[in-house]
């Protein structure tokens, strides 16, 4: 009988739990435009739910308190959320901006090789110590995660949180190439500048692969010889624009 009643209590504690989780509202905005960002990836880490908010930002999703949402867009630094049973939430995704001083390429600049190397190390480094909020850095800008962390709470291996983790590469990978193909950079090789030297990098952006291992001079013989074939067509590898994008729900 007391077996039976201590399971009893263990199946009241667990449905009172249950009861707390709840459905609430949100929305995505760019932090620095205050303009809200569509088809941006919502994952809650404790479930491995996760879905797309529609083209006004909005999304809807469900929680625990205690648990921590992520809002993930390529471009954007991924915001995290720790939810407090809030009747609503909203992220602010910061752009991706890599801003360099000027630097003179050969010998001074750090291989992004390393680089990588380096960074690789950090996503892979398990933590050990503490919950998921000891995880959290505080700073005047609200709450965030390092990629570390992220990739501790991720260790689930769910399918929702292998999307996540694509994101984030792939997102390392535009910073790496564009640490070296850089607008100011390509102006002092080539002399364009304003819609030319956009428009040009845009249809001659390297490889993520090419940039890690392309010596100096490669790296400079690569964009002349790309410039000689953007002159001849200036159109040729111009991206069409894109269609609308479609919101999907992602199965938890």
């Amino acid at each position: 009988m007391k077996l039976t009643g201590l399971y009893i209590f263990f199946l009241m504690l667990s449905c009172s739990a249950l009861a707390q989780e709840k459905t609430f509202p949100g929305f995505v905005m760019d932090k620095n435009t205050h303009q809200r960002l569509a088809k941006v990836y919502i994952y809650n880490s404790r479930t491995d739910a996760a879905v797309y908010n529609n083209n006004k930002g909005e999304f809807t999703l469900k929680a625990l308190p205690g648990d921590t949402l992520f809002a993930a867009l390529q471009g954007y630094a991924v915001d995290t959320i720790v939810y407090k049973g809030q009747n609503a939430v909203y992220f602010q995704l910061n752009p991706l901006f890599i801003r360099l001083k000027e630097v003179k390429i050969i010998g001074s600049m750090p291989n992004p090789k390393e680089q990588h190397e380096k960074t690789l190390k950090e996503y892979k480094y398990a933590l050990d110590r503490g919950s998921s909020k000891d995880l959290l850095n505080l700073g005047g800008g609200g709450v965030g995660l390092g990629i570390d962390a992220i990739y501790n709470l991720l260790s689930r291996k769910g399918a929702n949180a292998r999307r996540l983790q694509a994101i984030l590469e792939k997102d390392y990978k535009e910073q790496i190439i564009d640490f070296r193909f850089r607008p100011e950079f390509v102006h002092r090789m080539l002399g364009i500048s304003d819609f030319e030297l956009t428009d040009f990098m845009q249809q001659y952006r390297p490889t993520y692969e090419f940039v890690l291992a392309a010596s100096d001079y490669a790296f400079i013989v690569f964009i002349k010889n790309n410039y000689k074939a953007y002159k001849r067509n200036r159109a040729a590898l111009r991206l069409k624009p894109l269609p609308q994008p479609v919101i999907e729900q992602i199965a938890p």
